[in-house]
């Protein structure tokens, strides 16, 4: 029996939700309670008609039968009120959602998830970048990056790169910073920036074939000081291959880490995935339009 209930009560939410969010729908149904209703006042009128010419009924029958719905009604009101409860809960809970929608994206600058470590670390000292590292550790790693797999996702000529922690914008700087301590404190992994500011010459060439970037000159982050290419140093080397299970996991919790922080992550992008790269997507939006309007 209560198996039947709920699943009459599920179909009733069912129909309600319907009729709640489809007014065509409430239509069609008031068009046919309409003829129902027309339907029903003939039949009565009919009957009203037989019971005058059978003598009718009296007043009296009349009250008890109302009398005995009065006290069926009493005698269930608690199973009425839970009934009326259920059908009226989750309609009233679509029309809510339906008028606070979930937004798909956000602003970096209004980001504030409370229990974020990274916005906690934000909150107190100012961070300092990292000791340089040596020359050597780069010119081997892009000698490297020339017997590796596909699934090596380095930045290319990585020589080259401006690694200079002065050239990138103040704030992005210390959520870039912020993301580094918390992989080195709890989990142990030390990253190393490869590439901070790009100038439109870079930029430009890089994007020359469509492999590293689709950016064109002025169209990059890197330009503003707003993006950064990052990995993780494992035995003084840097790691590129995603088909390194260290590796990988190493890459989605910089990229975990970074949207707790308000960062976009390249590694989610839909196409050409990034994942060493770290932007700021909203401040270089406005840099991007600003630099076109001037």
């Amino acid at each position: 029996m209560f198996v039947l209930l709920v699943a009459v009560s599920f179909v009733l939410v069912c129909i309600c939700a319907w009729l709640l969010l489809f007014p065509s729908a409430r239509e069609a149904c008031a068009r046919a309670l309409g003829r129902l209703f027309r339907r029903g006042s003939a039949a009565a009128a009919a009957q009203r008609e037989r019971a005058r010419t059978r003598g009718g009924r009296t007043a009296e029958d009349v009250r008890a039968r109302v009398g005995g719905v009065q006290a069926w009604l009493g005698r269930h009101r608690v199973a009425i009120a839970a009934t009326v409860l259920i059908l009226a809960l989750p309609p009233l809970l679509v029309l809510q959602l339906r008028e606070r929608p979930q937004l798909d994206s956000f602003d970096d600058a209004a980001v504030d998830t409370g229990d974020s470590q990274v916005l906690a670390l934000l909150r107190g000292e100012r961070l300092v970048p990292p000791p340089e590292l040596p020359p050597e550790v780069f010119i081997a790693a892009e000698a490297a990056l020339t017997q590796m797999a596909p699934t090596a996702v380095a930045p290319e000529r990585i020589v080259t790169a401006d690694r200079r922690w002065g050239r990138i914008d103040p704030a992005f700087q210390q959520r870039v910073l912020a993301v580094y301590r918390i992989m080195q404190d709890q989990y142990g992994i030390e990253m190393a920036l490869v590439e901070g500011y790009r100038s439109p010459e870079r930029q430009a060439e890089l994007a020359r074939g469509g492999k590293a970037t689709r950016a064109g000159a002025g169209m990059s982050c890197h330009q503003y000081g707003l993006a950064v290419d990052s990995a993780p140093l494992r035995n003084g080397k840097l790691q590129w291959d995603m088909a390194d299970p260290w590796t990988r996991d190493a890459y989605f919790l910089y990229g975990r880490l970074a949207q707790e922080a308000g960062l976009e992550w390249g590694g989610n992008w839909r196409s050409l995935k990034d994942y060493v790269h770290l932007e700021s997507k909203a401040a270089c939006r406005a840099s991007i339009r600003m630099a076109r309007a001037g």
